[in-house]
């Protein structure tokens, strides 16, 4: 159903079963896939592609341009997959030139009320973001990631999988997959142990992370001569495989 008092540019490509409520504002270059529903005063705008059974709520802003003075009416875009709830007055923007022109959201992630999502951020697939987090330009957040209510992450930053970020805690270095941080400026204190086993990790697998975990953090060793030895140990699980490649590519260096 689309309400009579929606506004929606005749160009906007609608799928089908999709509702629209009162005051609900679509543009030009929206995309909106099967099923999704768009609330009460929501504002869909940019080249916006939007995936199936979506739920956008009341007042949320989705697509509009970045708050970035660089920023000089570029045909940029944002892409989100399916099954998200995007939560009330939550803000996701448009990419930009300088950050390859595309906001790109995944799959099944949870935006809650207040979080904003700012110009070329690539968040993946499970991501629970709580009420009034934060992400600046160009920030990554991994899959099945969980972000506080009240944090913020710097931009550039990355967040890697399974993190759990503490409420109110300032990241302004990458935070390495499956360990928990906090505090201002961020560090890590240990292992998302909990959202491990939650996810079905096996008993194998969480002791190769426990190993490598203690390596890099706990050890004192330089950091390359901890990779080193987490490779030459217990290198061959692909979960310890992606902690080892997430720390070597990190560009602002790794909270610890």
């Amino acid at each position: 159903m689309i309400h009579a008092t929606a506004i929606i540019h005749p160009k906007a490509r609608i799928g089908d079963q999709v509702r629209i409520g009162p005051f609900a504002v679509i543009g030009e270059h929206v995309v909106i896939g099967d099923r999704t529903i768009v609330g009460p005063h929501a504002v869909l705008e940019g080249r916006t592609q939007i995936g199936c059974d979506n739920h956008i709520f009341q007042f949320a802003s989705v697509g509009a341009i970045p708050q970035d003075l660089k920023y000089r009416g570029e045909e940029t875009s944002l892409q989100i997959g399916n099954r998200n709830i995007i939560r009330e007055f939550v803000t996701i923007h448009l990419g930009t030139d300088s950050g390859g022109g595309k906001t790109l959201i995944g799959e099944g992630n949870l935006f809650m009320a207040y979080c904003h999502v700012a110009h070329d951020c690539h968040v993946g697939n499970g991501v629970i973001m709580a009420n009034g987090s934060t992400l600046a330009g160009h920030v990554e957040v991994q899959d099945h990631a969980i972000l506080g209510g009240l944090s913020a992450i710097h931009q550039f930053a990355r967040v890697g999988a399974h993190v759990m970020v503490s409420g109110g805690a300032m990241v302004n270095q990458d935070i390495p997959p499956y360990t928990i941080a906090q505090g201002d400026r961020a560090r890590t204190v240990g292992l998302n142990l909990v959202g491990l086993k939650r996810r079905g990790f096996g008993s194998e697998t969480i002791s190769a992370i426990k190993f490598a975990y203690r390596l890099v953090f706990r050890s004192g060793l330089r950091l390359e001569d901890a990779l080193a030895r987490v490779e030459k140990e217990v290198g061959t699980i692909p979960e310890v495989i992606s902690f080892v490649e997430f720390i070597r590519k990190s560009q602002r260096g790794v909270a610890r």
